[in-house]
């Protein structure tokens, strides 16, 4: 019995393929609908596979074909065959030719190459031999053909019983069959899981790239055979992993740690330099002052000094990048310098010099920090550019503020993987110091995942 698989686009196509190679009496016993691997060829169309059998073709043998065929061949058979045969012992007498033997052959040779020499007594026991063995071998095949002939009915009995029990059981299906489609079920369960955590993630404003790398690193886990919850959890534990763990201000090195906030216009720079002073002296105890650069902007100095003197911080301005470092020199006893420098425009070049002047003269005997002031509302190619504008002028961390104004946090995320800076704080509201917090990766991905 030969049994094969087939595979084509359709059922049809399979089954036409299975009895064009076996032929049209080709028994279907079973037939599979195959879908692709991975999460997004799943979107393909599923492909079939026929599992197919056939009747080898017993010989038929005519016992009185095959005894003429044996007499036949007893004319020019080899002597030295593996039926056993006896031979009395030889007598030193003259040898003669077999009568089996050609008549041109030249007297005393052997009958057959390597073939011993036989006396007429040998010769003729020989020739008994192997007549008797031809009867015997005659009878056996008559024998044989009616037990091949039985053989082949219990065969075919056999073969009717198989195949009637796996259409009853459900149209021939398998034990491996239904472990299948208990694993199709968990992976389809699985998929539609998938697709509702990626949807939700470019909802919430995720870039499609990064929401595909997340996608494919989940792939290559052993999703199908897990729960629900056991994926949620792989994609949480990444997404964390890739927002890192935020930190501070660091008040290691020697002080006054200088600190300087840089953005654009309108994000809310000034007020993120008073939340952190004010938390950072109330909180913390430290011994803070400001230092402003932003001279561009009108009032921009008195909304600082309005801060200052609620908060009691000295105040220092500045109208050049030379003036820095004599500022810094006379709060050498505080504990960090907050620098204001003015927003521009990450389209303007002279004023990106101005701010990338002041930060890069600064006397290296003090160490430094550098905060990007961005708003969670700025469209994420405005970011992009944003973020690689202000990396020629120094390496630094990032503020989001106004999250209170959006409902998508997924630029957030973006920008994070975009330019593998740290996110540090984020803002949510105008309250000075209330509305700022340290970053919190593990909150931040509960609201991308559809949290609360």
């Amino acid at each position: 019995m030969t049994i094969k698989k087939f595979q084509g686009r359709t059922q049809d196509e399979a089954i036409a393929k299975a009895k064009a190679e076996l032929g049209e009496n080709a028994v279907i016993m079973n037939v599979k609908e195959v879908r692709p691997r991975g999460i997004f060829q799943s979107f393909k169309r599923p492909t079939y596979e026929v599992t197919a059998a056939t009747e080898e073709k017993e010989k038929h043998v005519d016992s009185g074909v095959a005894l003429k065929n044996l007499q036949k061949m007893h004319e020019t058979i080899n002597m030295a065959a593996d039926e056993q045969i006896q031979i009395p012992p030889p007598a030193p007498k003259q040898p003669v030719m077999p009568q089996s033997a050609p008549a041109s052959q030249a007297p005393g040779a052997p009958a057959i190459p390597g073939m011993p020499e036989l006396t007429p007594e040998q010769g003729n026991a020989a020739e008994q031999s192997a007549i008797e063995f031809l009867k015997r071998n005659a009878g056996l095949l008559k024998k044989e053909d009616s037990e091949e002939r039985e053989r082949i009915e219990e065969k075919l009995e056999n073969l009717q019983s198989i195949l009637e029990k796996q259409l009853a059981s459900g149209a021939g299906k398998n034990v491996e069959d239904k472990e299948f489609s208990k694993t199709d079920s968990k992976k389809k369960e699985n998929l539609a899981f998938i697709k509702v955590l990626y949807e939700t993630l470019i909802n919430n404003g995720v870039n499609e790239k990064y929401v595909n790398q997340i996608m494919d690193e989940l792939e290559k886990v052993n999703w199908n055979g897990s729960s629900v919850d056991q994926i949620l959890s792989n994609v949480y534990q990444k997404m964390i992993l890739k927002f890192g763990q935020p930190r501070g201000i660091d008040f290691s090195g020697r002080k006054p740690k200088v600190i300087f906030f840089v953005g654009p216009t309108g994000v809310g720079k000034t007020t993120t330099v008073a939340k952190i002073a004010s938390t950072l002296k109330v909180e913390q105890g430290r011994r803070i002052a400001f230092l402003t650069a932003d001279t561009y902007r009108i009032a921009a100095a008195e909304q600082l000094r309005t801060y200052a003197n609620i908060l009691d911080i000295p105040l220092t301005i500045i109208y050049s990048a030379g003036e820095l470092n004599q500022g810094i020199d006379q709060l050498e006893d505080y504990d960090a310098i907050l620098v204001d420098t003015a927003g521009f425009s990450h389209k303007s070049p002279n004023q990106k010099e101005d701010v990338k002047s002041l930060i890069q003269n600064m006397d290296s005997h003090y160490s430094k920090e550098v905060y990007l002031v961005v708003s969670a509302t700025t469209k994420y190619k405005d970011l992009i550019e944003i973020s690689d504008v202000y990396k020629e002028i120094s390496d630094y961390k990032i503020i989001f503020t106004k999250l209170d104004e959006t409902t998508t946090y997924g630029n957030i995320l973006n920008i994070k993987m975009y330019s593998g800076a740290e996110v540090s704080y984020i803002t949510n509201g105008q309250n000075v110091p209330d509305d700022l917090e340290l970053f919190n990766s593990q909150k931040m991905v509960k609201r991308l995942l559809g949290g609360s």
